[in-house]
């Protein structure tokens, strides 16, 4: 019977111990997944706290908007296919989102007309350059527009 008892409570302590390493093993996994989601949580903030940047010149022609956005942040500005414009239609009294598109013709679209003195990092823009880009609107009276960035940073600016 003594034997019994032994293999029994040997079962029960090697039993203890793989549970235990399987507790504390999927503790520390979970830790370090938390830990890299709070990093990379941490570090979209600071990409977004150091992106900013301004609208100026914006008119409207038979085109569309004209404008020049200038990189006011410390951050570049590189992803522009994640990067919309809305417009605000007085006409309709509706807004209208516009998608990226790499190059001027297709309307219900926007586009960068001229990079300027792009030579440092090309089709980036970098903070203090300024890009002249269209918006090709569809609407007859755009009245106000925005643009945002990937990292939802967004500037906007009112049509005459």
């Amino acid at each position: 019977m003594a034997v019994a008892d032994m293999i029994g409570a040997a079962v029960g302590v090697i039993l203890l111990v793989i549970v235990a390493y399987l507790l504390v093993g999927s503790v520390l996994s979970i830790s370090q997944t938390v830990t890299s989601a709070q990093k990379s949580a941490t570090s979209l903030e600071e990409h977004q706290l150091k992106t900013d940047f301004t609208i100026s010149q914006a008119e409207v022609d038979a085109t569309g908007i004209n404008c020049t956005i200038t990189n006011t942040g410390t951050e570049p500005i590189s992803d522009f296919s994640q990067m919309d414009a809305y417009v605000y239609d007085s006409g309709t009294g509706t807004y209208q989102l516009y998608r990226y598109a790499s190059a001027p013709g297709t309307p219900g679209t926007w586009t960068i007309l001229s990079t300027g003195t792009d030579i440092i990092h090309p089709g980036e823009l970098d903070p203090g350059e300024t890009y002249r880009i269209l918006v090709q609107t569809a609407g007859t009276s755009p009245a106000w527009f925005q643009i945002t960035t990937a990292n939802a940073v967004s500037a906007s600016a009112y049509l005459l």
